[in-house]
């Protein structure tokens, strides 16, 4: 059985920090295989600006050339919220160990994730650093020096922060 990091989110829209994120994942050496899993809704969030099919797209064809980087489609298909500790338990049914990959600015907000306490239990956690937000020593910091968020993109869209595999499509689809 492989080691996994399963890393999670909306994309709404994906922007070069998640790019970044996917690189240094790649370099740690303990991670067989790495799975971009896209929300179809983001389980504290009551919509999307992107559909999830449109978001799962963009991410294959960002991600097409990495080798042991899969675009998984389990919550999209399921058409509704899903929590992370689903997710992460129909993962386990393959998967030895678990690294969840989150994103600092949801350090706050852990202990109101679903079960987090069995969560905790079942992942380690990878946390990629943002905003100069302190990462607890109880968690692996994963350093990443981009100043993006999706949600500031939607604001003000600037096609260098994204990923250039699809950057006209993401501009376009933003600025309607």
């Amino acid at each position: 059985m492989k080691t996994l990091a399963l890393y999670g989110g909306s994309f709404d829209p994906p922007h070069v920090g998640h790019k970044a994120v996917i690189e240094a994942l790649r370099k740690l050496e303990y991670i067989d295989e790495i799975i971009i899993m896209p929300t179809f809704l983001n389980p504290f969030k009551s919509k999307s600006h992107a559909p999830s099919e449109l978001r799962f797209n963009w991410l294959e064809k960002i991600f097409k050339e990495f080798e042991n980087v899969v675009i998984d489609r389990y919550e999209v298909n399921q058409e509704r919220q899903v929590s992370t500790i689903e997710s992460v338990k129909h993962l386990l049914k393959k998967y030895k160990d678990i690294y969840l990959v989150i994103g600092a600015d949801n350090l706050h907000s852990l202990n109101s994730w679903d079960n987090f306490q069995e969560l905790e239990k079942l992942v380690t956690f990878i946390v990629a650093s943002r905003d100069n937000i302190i990462v607890d020593k109880k968690f692996i910091r994963l350093n990443i020096d981009e100043k993006i968020s999706s949600s500031a993109l939607r604001k003000n869209i600037d096609i260098s922060m994204l990923p250039i595999e699809c950057a006209k499509e993401i501009e376009k689809h933003y600025n309607k």
